[in-house]
């Protein structure tokens, strides 16, 4: 995903979150998305990682993947994590792991909480994970709202209103679509481009099985849900 940002014309990374907590090799991505982001904020498994999320907030399987995460991070790693904050402000767009009503829980599964974010947000873009499904809502300036989730590709010029953006996962996507997701944006052109790119899932889902990790982290990455 990362080469084919750059190939793409990325000058920039930034990263909204979940870093950790899935995946069979925490030490790698999170070194990686440290040294390459520019702007990398905390998602809610980071938190949990970390031990600034109580583990009793997530499910069984998640659970498991975070004990087993917190003992290969070890202190060092550990002491990346809890430097993240769930959210960042910026010149060109805000980033919020959930959205600005609650940076580190709300999904915004809907044009309901789309508008209730919305209705927060401090700036023009604001870009947010969480969902693991790429989404793009405009609040226009007579209070109408316009958009909603997205398909795999696609450009959309950032006209006037308030736009919250959201690029997917790479990883554990959640619409059906196993290769990673992520977006390009053009804070000049005011414009956000939706990208898919296939990665290596069956190495992937290998590693998980192999560390003993559950197995539903491993389907989800090829079943897309």
């Amino acid at each position: 995903m990362l080469r084919a940002a750059r190939e793409a014309g990325a000058r920039e990374i930034w990263s909204l979150g979940d870093v950790v907590g899935y995946g069979a090799d925490p030490v790698y991505c999170l070194a990686t998305v440290t040294s390459e982001a520019t702007r990398q904020i905390a998602g809610n498994h980071d938190l949990g990682a970390c031990g600034r999320v109580p583990l009793e907030a997530f499910s069984h399987g998640a659970r498991v993947a975070l004990e087993w995460t917190r003992r290969v991070l070890g202190p060092v790693g550990l002491r990346k994590l809890e430097r993240l904050a769930p959210s960042s402000r910026g010149a060109d767009a805000d980033l919020y792991h959930g959205s600005p009503r609650d940076p580190v829980w709300d999904y915004v599964s809907s044009d309901v909480k789309a508008e209730a974010a919305l209705a927060l947000a401090g700036r023009p873009i604001t870009f947010v994970g969480h969902t693991h499904v790429p989404a793009a809502w405009r609040l226009l300036p007579d209070g109408r709202l316009e958009g909603g989730f997205v398909g795999a590709a696609g450009r959309i010029i950032l006209e006037e209103g308030q736009w919250l953006v959201n690029p997917g996962s790479v990883g554990q996507p959640r619409d059906g679509d196993a290769r990673a997701a992520w977006l390009l944006f053009d804070p000049r052109e005011r414009t956000v481009s939706f990208h898919r790119t296939p990665y290596d899932v069956a190495g992937a889902q290998n590693a998980i099985l192999a560390a003993g990790l559950p197995p539903d982290l491993a389907r989800r990455l090829s079943e897309g849900w």
